[in-house]
């Protein structure tokens, strides 16, 4: 007994001799890391605050050097377009003004201000250093219109004009929301299509339906067919299903079906030759069935000429110039 209680108390300061060491070892160890701790946040803190110098020092060197120098102000907006469009016009829709700086300026958002223009197809945007913007412009051609009736503010009726390219891409005249044309003088240059879903009529949006498409095909194809100068698509009827229903210049009717309109263009100028060496004109002919084509005939007598006024023609010739042709403002 006396042999184990002397062994006990052996083993308990043994224990108590090792427990001091190791408080004695963990004090050192406990600051030495919580030296490191402090070194490295002193280095993440410093590096983190050089940077942001440096930042800040740079971006007062480019404003000093760069955004406010004024070698880099903006001396000529060169502006070219392949349309009609006054350039001072174009210039005023970029939103670029004389003076500012060329690297600074945000090419994307003048990009973005012209893209936004019904009228403009493809717009491209490039910095001459070091003190030119150059701006080249392609506009969409206008192939057909859409006639919108609504009452004016003297209780009269007034005409919405709208424009459509060969893609469908709707476009507002020139004078944009202004365009409200007396239906007395309503000029009715183009083929108008009958639209019936007006809400669609978003300047920019293009149209897709099959019909619509199918039309403008037609007008592209009309104005280099056999019939071209012989006949005039006045109105296309785009609302029923699976034809188009024209109207033309001398008041005929004819009906195409939305397949293969150079067959179709070819057969009514084949039956046109015919009736006219019969001093015979179509009054009403149905192109959208193949077979057994029926004919409605008028004497020719009885047609009147096709009226043509002077802007109906500056815009039937501008319409059909030639396609390697580029007429371009500089």
């Amino acid at each position: 007994m006396w042999f184990n209680r002397k062994k006990n108390n052996r083993s308990g300061r043994q224990v108590r001799t090792n427990v001091l060491d190791v408080k004695m070892r963990s004090g050192p160890l406990r600051e030495a890391r919580n030296r490191l701790l402090a070194l490295a946040a002193g280095v993440v803190f410093g590096t983190v605050f050089g940077l942001y110098l440096l930042w800040r020092a740079g971006e007062a060197l480019l404003d000093q050097f760069v955004y406010h120098n004024a070698d880099f102000a903006i001396e000529r907006i060169d502006v070219q377009t392949d349309g009609t469009i006054p350039l001072d016009q174009l210039r005023r829709w970029s939103g670029v003004r004389l003076g500012q700086n060329l690297i600074g300026l945000d090419l994307v958002g003048v990009q973005r201000n012209l893209e936004l223009v019904s009228m403009l197809d493809t717009v491209s945007v490039e910095r001459i250093l070091p003190q030119t913007l150059r701006i080249r412009v392609h506009e969409r051609t206008p192939l057909a219109q859409v006639d919108v009736p609504h009452l004016d503010g003297n209780n009269g009726v007034s005409m919405m004009v709208y424009e459509l390219d060969a893609q469908g891409h709707v476009m507002q005249p020139l004078n944009g929301a202004d365009n409200n044309v007396p239906l007395l003088g309503l000029d009715n240059s183009l083929p108008v299509i009958v639209w019936t879903n007006l809400a669609e009529l978003v300047p920019g949006r293009r149209l897709d339906s099959p019909q619509l498409q199918a039309a403008l095909r037609l007008i592209t194809l009309f104005k280099r067919s056999p019939m071209s100068g012989l006949e005039d698509l006045r109105q296309m009827d785009v609302s029923g299903p699976g034809v188009i229903h024209v109207t033309t210049g001398q008041g005929g009717q004819v009906v195409f079906g939305l397949d293969d309109p150079e067959q179709a263009l070819r057969r009514w100028r084949a039956i046109y030759d015919w009736g006219f060496q019969r001093g015979k004109t179509i009054a009403r002919i149905d192109l959208a069935l193949e077979n057994d084509v029926p004919v409605n005939w008028v004497t020719l007598d009885a047609v009147p000429a096709i009226p043509t006024s002077p802007a109906r023609e500056f815009k039937r010739l501008k319409t059909t110039k030639p396609t390697n042709y580029r007429r371009k403002n500089v």
